[in-house]
Formats: C-alpha cells, sequence, structure tokens
C-alpha cells in the first residue's frame, strides 16, 4: 500500500518543530521514518502534515563525558554499532542496536524514533531497561529527564508528553567488570523480537554484585524482570543460580496478559522467555570475565 496525500514540513531547530507542531496539532513526527513510514505504508497512520525533524543539528551526535555517553536521538542504530565505547561499556545496548532490520534501516533508524514509537517488539525497549538509560525528552519549559523504566506505559505508548519531544539519550558505562548481552528469538518473517532479553551484569570475583535484566516482545510494552535481578544477585555464577534465576523470569508478569498472536502464543512467550533469559545471563557474565561453573 501507498499513504495517503500529506504536507511534508522539516524543522530547522527544536524550538521550530515546537511551532510547526503548534500550527498542526495533529501531524505525525518524523526522524528516521523506519517506524513511521510502515505504519503509513499499512493505512494504521494516515497524517494530513508529517513534520521532519531529522536534520535537526542538536538532536544529533555522540558525546562521551566520563562514565556517560549522550547519543542524540537521531543518533542511527549503525552508529551505536560502530562505537567501541558502548560495546565496552554498554554492551546490551549495542548488541541490541546490531540486531535491528539489516544495513539499509541500520543507517536510517535512529534510536530517538525507535524507542518514542515503542513497538513492544522492537529491539531496544529491554536493552533500554537493562542499560539503564535516561532519556531526556524537551518542551517549551525545558528538560525533562525520564528513566527507561517509567518511560514505556503501553504499546506505542510512553511518557512522553504531547508537547515534547525526546531529544538525547544518556547511557551509563560501567567499566570492566560488568557484562552486558542482548539476545532474541527472531520472527522468521520480520526480524522482530517473538522475545528479547537483554542483561547487565557486575560481577566481583565471581560473585554478582549488580543485575538489571530487561525484555520486550512479552507484554504490550518493554519491562523490567525484577524478579531475576533478585534471584542472581548475590549469588556466585554457577549452572544452578543462572537456571535458577531465569526461572524467575515471568514470576512478576500475568501469563494470560502477554502478548499472543500468530507467530507464538502467550503460553509459548512464557516459556521462550525462561529460555532466552538464561542465555542472556550467561552471555553477559562471559562478558563481565566470568565463567558460568557447573
Amino acid at each position: 500500500m501507498y499513504p495517503g496525500e500529506f504536507d511534508y514540513l522539516r524543522a530547522d531547530s527544536v524550538e521550530h518543530a515546537f511551532d510547526l507542531l503548534d500550527e498542526h496539532p495533529d501531524a505525525e513526527v518524523l526522524a528516521g521514518g523506519h517506524s513511521l513510514l510502515p505504519t503509513m505504508k499499512s493505512g494504521l497512520a494516515d497524517p494530513d502534515v508529517v513534520v521532519d525533524i531529522g536534520h535537526i543539528e542538536s538532536m544529533q551526535g555522540i558525546e562521551h563525558d566520563g562514565d556517560t555517553t549522550s547519543l542524540g536521538a537521531l543518533t542511527t542504530y549503525a552508529a551505536i554499532d560502530d562505537t567501541d565505547e558502548l560495546w565496552e561499556g554498554a554492551t546490551a545496548l549495542a548488541e541490541a542496536a546490531s540486531e535491528i532490520g539489516d544495513t539499509q534501516v541500520r543507517n536510517r533508524g535512529t534510536i530517538g524514533g525507535n524507542l518514542a514509537h515503542a513497538d513492544p517488539a522492537s529491539d531496544l525497549p529491554g536493552a533500554a531497561i537493562a542499560s539503564d538509560l535516561t532519556l531526556v525528552a524537551e518542551g517549551r519549559d525545558g528538560e525533562r529527564r525520564i528513566d527507561a523504566d517509567d518511560f514505556f506505559v503501553a504499546m506505542y505508548m510512553t511518557d512522553l508528553g504531547e508537547d515534547e519531544l525526546l531529544t538525547r539519550v544518556e547511557v551509563p558505562r560501567l567499566d570492566g567488570s560488568a557484562g552486558g548481552a542482548y539476545v532474541k528469538k527472531p520472527s522468521p518473517s520480520s526480524g522482530y523480537a517473538l522475545i528479547g532479553v537483554a542483561a547487565r551484569l557486575e560481577v566481583d570475583g565471581g560473585t554478582v554484585t549488580n543485575a538489571r535484566v530487561g525484555a520486550n516482545g512479552v507484554m504490550d510494552h518493554g519491562v523490567r524482570l525484577g524478579p531475576v535481578e533478585d534471584a542472581i544477585e548475590g549469588e556466585s555464577l554457577t549452572d544452578d543460580a543462572v537456571a535458577a534465576a531465569a526461572d524467575r523470569a515471568t514470576a512478576d508478569l500475568d501469563v494470560s496478559m502477554m502478548m499472543d498472536d500468530l507467530q507464538a502464543s502467550s503460553e509459548f512467550r512464557a516459556h521462550l522467555l525462561d529460555v532466552y533469559a538464561e542465555r542472556a545471563l550467561e552471555r553477559a557474565a562471559e562478558r563481565a570475565g566470568a565463567t558460568v561453573t557447573a
């Protein structure tokens, strides 16, 4: 299908974008286009006006300041994948970005557009939660900082206000005692995640001192797997400890409310969640320099 006719307006700054959106309150915002355009082609979105923010310089670029990396919301998946500091200190996020689509998609799609679109089957929500991202929203009255835990509200819904734009993402980078991973079961038709699990582990002497685990493709929005974190923290990295922690993946989740479609039932997703939680923990442990023992 082709999208209907629409007026295209290009914003040159964040302030200009606000002006255009004030004039056209029902307009859709275009960043890289790999979230909005497919919905327009399928008829799920039919805007009369599209405001392109993809050329705003203040929303571009990657900056490193101490142990934090700031990503402009227009940073592409490919740029994230190509940043060594993120692979070293925020591995789950870098790995998730590398798993999205194909080369063409990664060269155009943006982290801000992906997170603001909040597709529950996308690869980034779980990684954003596990990586402890801070999302910076900008409005007429200034900036607002949102923890990734609180950002995803429901399917295609976030904590962003109607008068706010997601302008940058702040990524804490950890040292070599930490390891991260993102693993997924992709849909054979689309490559989207039937289940995706991201984990970040801090390890000292073979014992997990801190854990963050997030998932996508399971509920109607990205979720944090707190019971898995609680079960693995303070434990030595043995096969039994990792398996026991992964078995807690659905402890806080209502299986009857999990995503259920032609590709995977809610019960199958619940099974996959345990399996991929274990794989994510094992890979994160290895990258933290720890060996999971029998």
